[in-house]
């Protein structure tokens, strides 16, 4: 019986639901801190492309550093609004916030 070159399985290509922008920013979780639950997302240094300002130490967080965005996750005036109050925040400095 001749064999078949063809390949077996899905091919990378395929895959509709694969986005690259979330496979190089980290997965989104949600932490339980002092002041209530908040979800958090890293982003990936090849993802950070703009300054942002930490809230911890007040420095600069340049393009190409790694970090960490956060929101409420317990929000009291919706979700569209605790979106849109979310933060950067140095990896250490979101580390050590109480």
């Amino acid at each position: 019986m001749p064999r078949s070159n063809r390949p077996r399985g899905r091919r990378p290509d395929d895959d509709d639901d694969f986005d690259i922008s979330r496979a190089l920013s980290g997965r989104r979780r949600t932490e339980s801190k002092r002041d209530g639950l908040w979800n958090v997302q890293p982003v990936a240094a090849v993802s950070a492309t703009k300054y942002y300002t930490c809230p911890a130490c007040g420095l600069q967080i340049a393009p190409g550093i790694a970090h960490t965005v956060t929101w409420r996750a317990d929000g009291l005036m919706g979700e569209d609004d605790d979106l849109a109050a979310r933060r950067h925040w140095h990896l250490h400095c979101w580390k050590i916030k109480a």
